[in-house]
């Protein structure tokens, strides 16, 4: 059936942009090592809170409830909608660039500059980071166009190439070109944003000329000009329900920025942090969130436009038409059984060696302090946003245009909890906005649970929240890891030479190993689904 092969290729999308994402973000994670040593702690802070901040807020809010309305399963279901559809995504550029000069003129105007000494080119370095985002926004019904016919390696390619290129061109000009400054990461993020923009057309050409894109039932583009904006004889230049629907979306997309980067704005315009703490914060916090940016942000975007495939939006369990819920209610299940096993063997294992971690990889400085604290914060962070992305991208799937419209109010009164928050624990320092995190995805994950339940109250057959709970032997195995690595850290790692700590990663590893056979042991249908779907391993289905 077309909808178990939609299963097959979201679970392999998934393991492909997994690979791609723990790749490069090994190598962001050597590139920051080297660049620590040649940069000031003011610059990392002025680049990567400050101005990545803006590029990337630019880009959210311009695209993210485009791609959320125009991916939903009646937007796109249709050859006959597709004119409509590109339409309406050729909106997003035009909104990006005026997204583009509001938050450029408030970067450079509004808010705190840096010591002109210390960082040189503040000013044009916004403007070219917040011409960067507009550009980007220039291959959206590209992007579209391939997810929905489920070219989901090719994302994962341009984006691989593209950030390949961008961590490269950035240690190469830091290196050779000291005197650079801040330009130097200018020049790797223009790079990036015309490679990637311009490797979605180079690919679609080839795919036109070479005929391939004709084999493909109902593929909207006959020829490049198919995807520029057009007047549709007969017909509403975007279709009215898919307007008012990105519009819902698009309200939301502001509470979500803020939900998800309240820390960095809190910094950004309200200085709780200096621009050197700026600078450690974001090292830890890209440590901290490895693993959620690695697995659970591929995973989430991978599944959303699954349950888009599968699920009619707006209708409950009951009303869905075939097995349309019960496959929801599998894959759900085990993708939440999965994020939450991977959660807590991060928050097992990450508490125990955060010292260490940190140590090794920055020396004193960013080990000694509240480094570690605050990088075993992220690790409770963690097992939260694991649970959080997964519950919201199956009820983003599932809700109906009123569901949005009422849970945009809802995110406004997260969103002033969690701006609160994040305040008022500066009184704990850093962490204090971990915390702060922390509260704001409870919130969240809360009410996603209160929707699947209600989504599934008549279906009690289906119930895919019990994939939050691993089985008893599985947690007894975590439990005993998190008291036998604790006790080692205490006893072998800190202020000790690297025998002792030799020993100690010894004693996680074999942790890690006991628990890991547990897990393969108890959690069989988690292991069958692993199998199946994402290694290809042919399984009888009982």
């Amino acid at each position: 059936m077309a909808d178990k092969s939609i299963v097959g290729s979201t679970v392999r999308s998934a393991s492909y942009n997994v690979a791609l994402q723990v790749t490069f973000r090994i190598l962001t994670f050597f590139m920051n090592g080297i660049l620590m040593r040649f940069i000031s702690r003011d610059m990392l802070g002025v680049v990567n809170v400050r101005l990545v901040l803006l590029q990337q807020t630019i880009t959210f809010v311009s695209r993210e409830a485009f791609r959320k309305s125009c991916l939903t399963k009646s937007a796109s279901g249709s050859e006959q909608h597709w004119p409509q559809v590109i339409n309406l995504l050729w909106c997003v550029f035009p909104i990006g660039v005026v997204t583009s000069a509001l938050l450029g003129f408030v970067w450079i105007y509004y808010l705190e500059k840096p010591d002109p000494n210390i960082v040189a080119n503040y000013s044009l370095a916004v403007v070219i980071f917040a011409s960067t985002g507009a550009i980007e926004l220039l291959s959206e019904q590209l992007w579209v166009i391939s997810q929905v016919f489920l070219f989901f390696r090719l994302k994962v390619v341009i984006e691989g190439i593209a950030n390949f290129v961008k961590c490269v061109l950035t240690v190469f000009l830091v290196i050779v070109f000291p005197g650079l400054g801040v330009m130097s990461f200018c020049l790797a993020q223009v790079s990036f944003s015309v490679l990637s923009v311009g490797l979605y057309y180079a690919y679609f050409v080839h795919q036109l000329q070479t005929g391939e894109a004709s084999k493909i039932n109902d593929f909207p583009l006959k020829s490049m000009t198919d995807c520029l904006p057009a007047i549709i004889p007969g017909k509403a230049i975007v279709s009215l329900e898919m307007a008012s629907l990105t519009w819902s979306f698009f309200k939301q997309s502001f509470l979500k920025k803020i939900l998800t980067e309240g820390e960095r704005f809190i910094m950004t315009l309200f200085q709780a942090l200096t621009f050197a703490e700026q600078g450690i914060y974001d090292v830890i916090n890209n440590l901290g969130s490895l693993v959620a940016r690695c697995v659970f942000m591929p995973i989430e975007e991978s599944y959303y436009t699954f349950f888009s495939h599968v699920l009619s939006r707006g209708k409950l369990a009951k009303d869905q038409p075939g097995e349309s819920a019960k496959m929801a209610a599998q894959a759900l299940e085990l993708v939440l059984k999965f994020a939450v096993l991977v959660g807590m063997t991060i928050l097992v294992f990450g508490y125990a060696y955060s010292y260490l971690l940190l140590d090794i990889y920055g020396g004193s400085m960013l080990s000694g302090g509240e480094g570690s604290s605050l990088l075993r914060w992220y690790c409770v962070y963690v097992l939260i946003i694991a649970v959080n992305g997964i519950t919201e991208c199956f009820m983003f799937a599932a809700m109906s245009k009123q569901d949005v419209d009422l849970y945009n109010y809802k995110m406004m009164l997260f969103s002033v909890i969690f701006l609160f928050a994040s305040w008022y624990l500066t009184i704990f320092g850093s962490a204090g906005f971990i915390m702060a995190n922390c509260l704001n995805m409870l919130l969240r994950i809360a009410h996603s649970i209160g929707f699947i339940q209600h989504f599934f109250k008549e279906t009690p057959n289906l119930q895919p929240l019990v994939g939050l709970v691993p089985s008893p032997m599985v947690v007894a195995a975590y439990f005993a890891s998190a008291v036998i690595t604790i006790a080692s850290e205490i006893l072998l790692c800190c202020d000790h030479g690297w025998g002792y700590r030799i020993l100690h990663i010894a004693i996680g590893a074999a942790c890690l190993f006991f628990t890991g056979m547990i897990v393969f042991f108890k959690e069989t249908a988690l292991k069958g689904f692993v199998l199946q779907q994402m290694l290809g391993v042919k399984k009888k289905v009982e």
